[in-house]
């Protein structure tokens, strides 16, 4: 799905979001230079995968907190995991380093990754992603993105991390 496809569908879907065009942004870093958080919550998204290469996962944490994959492992009782090769993140999710995003959840035909949210981020009122591309900013409340990953058939787990 393409960044108007997104929008449609939240349209269609009666979601309140704002969306913010901005220059490309591939890193947290560059997306806090352009000021937009304004108390919400810009979220990593990272794409993993076990050693196996059998269960695929994006997580999506608050942009500060640090990762330990050891202890995420942990957390969902699975194999070692590791960061998902480039090649993974366009076959799975149709995206590119630098805008990966739950919307490309939309985009896993197969319903094979599943997805980890933090609960942290149940504190803020919106959180802010990339709608499928790196160049805008979408801000809506996490149990509207839930219902849409759930609507879509991927699996949600809830983490506190």
């Amino acid at each position: 799905m393409n960044k108007q496809q997104i929008l449609d569908m939240l349209s269609k879907l009666q979601i309140s979001y704002k969306i913010i065009e901005h220059p490309p942004a591939n890193t947290i870093e560059e997306i806090d230079a352009f000021h937009i958080a304004d108390g919400d919550e810009i979220v990593k998204n990272l794409f993993l995968r076990d050693d196996k290469k059998k269960h695929y996962y994006l997580l999506v944490i608050q942009k500060d907190k640090k990762v330990n994959l050891k202890e995420i492992r942990m957390l969902l009782g699975s194999r070692p995991l590791s960061f998902a090769s480039e090649e993974d993140l366009f076959s799975y999710l149709g995206l590119k380093k630098g805008a990966v995003t739950p919307f490309g959840i939309l985009n896993d035909v197969n319903r094979k990754v599943e997805v980890i949210f933090d609960r942290d981020l149940h504190s803020f009122h919106a959180i802010g992603i990339h709608p499928n591309e790196n160049t805008a900013t979408v801000w809506l409340a996490l149990s509207d993105l839930a219902n849409m990953i759930n609507t879509h058939g991927n699996s949600i787990i809830y983490l506190t991390i």
